[in-house]
């Protein structure tokens, strides 16, 4: 299925019945990332799998950024008057599930974020010069977004009025500590870390991020 929103047409997939659970991938991924996820979860909630702009089927689009991506869900979720989901994102995803709650606090009943940074300084220094290294080789806008956003501050973190719970790995990219900080600056917020899991090893083609919505979501 496809929507046209500010501009851009956006690929998703939608089955299942219950409470709208949108499932947002990560950076230079696609909705195929939750194929082993969506089963499980339909029986419990009518879930949207969505391309974000500029990945899978999507519109392709010149320059990446978060906001942009968050605005995009925004006007997804009012123009099939969705209400109340639940917005699931992993990495990326993350980031813009929590963009969502901060620019549109009373649309979400929920936000659930794995692996997600609020500035670049977040991730492991190992991994950003790689990163960095690797843009200056390829100039992909892809690393340039990650390089270079987010910066979501404390103030705009509480703006949020849902609950959020937050995941990582034991083993993540993204710094244990920065995910703590996330935490406390949003005012109803839990944390659970993932013994022997890296950043995406529970989640991309895997049950385990259904099993783990599951428990929390009912």
């Amino acid at each position: 299925m496809e929507l046209q929103v500010n501009g851009v047409t956006l690929s998703y997939d939608c089955c299942g019945s219950g409470t709208p659970l949108l499932l947002l991938h990560g950076n230079g991924e696609s909705r195929a990332i939750f194929d082993k996820a969506i089963p499980l979860l339909a029986p419990s909630f009518t879930v949207y799998a969505i391309d974000t702009r500029g990945h899978g089927e999507s519109s392709p689009v010149d320059e990446y950024h978060y906001r942009d991506m968050a605005e995009d869900i925004i006007a997804f979720i009012r123009a099939l008057d969705l209400q109340k989901p639940v917005l699931y994102g992993f990495s990326d995803g993350g980031i813009v599930a929590l963009l969502v709650g901060i620019l549109a606090p009373d649309l979400p009943a929920k936000i659930v974020a794995s692996g997600a940074n609020i500035s670049p300084r977040g991730l492991e220094p190992d991994f950003l010069r790689n990163a960095k290294r690797e843009w200056r080789k390829t100039k992909q806008p892809l690393l340039h977004l990650m390089l270079t956003e987010p910066h979501i501050g404390r103030t705009a973190l509480a703006k949020i009025r849902v609950p959020v719970f937050l995941t990582a790995g034991e083993h993540d990219i993204v710094l244990r500590a920065h995910t703590l900080r996330i935490a406390l600056a949003v005012p109803f917020c839990s944390v659970r870390i993932l013994a022997g899991e890296t950043h995406e090893s529970y989640i991309v083609h895997s049950e385990t991020i259904a099993r783990i919505l599951l428990d929390d979501l009912t």
